[in-house]
């Protein structure tokens, strides 16, 4: 039997990186898709830009072309945007939904058609931020939760051709995603530079020092390889996933209570 084959964006850093070559070593045929290709390893292979359309169509076309279809897409293209949301400039904003909601969009409609004729599997990269809104990583939070209602609207559009859509929610694992972390600057005298500089510290400091990003990709490969996949499926210390779950049994005032703490507010 051939192997199954899978297109993972935002492949050449982070957990996109993980997933590829965690896949690849587990017997999938994997097309890493990334802006900046990584000629010495063998899963970073497409230059492809998830911001642009006909840069997403044209690396889609050429999987589909060149290994006769896609069974999975996983789509890890991504990076975060700190600062407040008063501060935060309208195009800095545009930029973060770009690429983590619509780079997204791109790369799963283009990918369709095959995965409606293979009955694929879509694995959606979201975050427990995207179940609960990050104090001063607001539109890193606003791109997840949009890409949290998108995926369920499109499992039950895709449901009757057999096609599975998973969100995998991370907390925190330690990649470069904390590098490369874009910040709004503010004055030092602004009235949120104070509280926004202790938040994202502390979400800086959760994520140096979070888990090795392998499970995100064991997760993955579980999505891929189950024959019911879960919709939702959260990765990380238990401390955060309860988070998740205590989101929605508990009051909004008793949740925020709980968690001022844990988000540095």
């Amino acid at each position: 039997m051939s192997p199954k084959v899978v297109l993972v964006t935002g492949a050449s850093s982070g957990i996109g990186e993980v997933c590829a070559r965690h896949l690849g070593d587990h017997g999938f045929q994997v097309v890493g898709a990334s802006r900046r290709t990584m000629p010495d390893v063998p899963w970073a292979q497409i230059a492809m830009d998830v911001d642009d359309d006909a840069s997403t169509a044209e690396g889609v076309a050429r999987v589909v072309r060149e290994h006769g279809g896609i069974d999975g897409v996983v789509t890890c293209a991504g990076w975060g945007l700190a600062g407040p949301v008063e501060q935060t400039p309208i195009a800095d904003a545009r930029a973060q939904l770009e690429t983590n909601f619509f780079g997204t969009v791109r790369t799963v409609c283009a990918a369709l058609p095959s995965l409606r004729a293979r009955r694929g599997r879509i694995v959606v990269m979201s975050s427990i931020g995207g179940v609960i809104g990050l104090p001063f990583q607001a539109y890193y939070s606003a791109s997840k939760f949009a890409l949290e209602g998108w995926s369920e609207a499109l499992a039950w559009e895709v449901k009757p051709f057999g096609v599975g859509v998973t969100l995998v929610e991370p907390g925190n694992f330690r990649t470069g995603f904390t590098a490369s972390r874009r910040t709004v600057e503010v004055a030092g005298d602004d009235p949120y530079a104070t509280a926004g500089a202790k938040a994202v510290g502390k979400m800086e400091e959760d994520e140096l020092g979070g888990a090795d990003p392998i499970a995100v990709a064991k997760a993955v490969e579980k999505v891929l390889t189950a024959s019911r996949p879960p919709r939702r499926l959260s990765v990380g210390p238990s401390g955060e996933r309860v988070g998740v779950l205590a989101k929605r049994l508990l009051p909004n005032r008793l949740f925020e209570a709980a968690s001022a703490s844990s988000l540095g507010v």
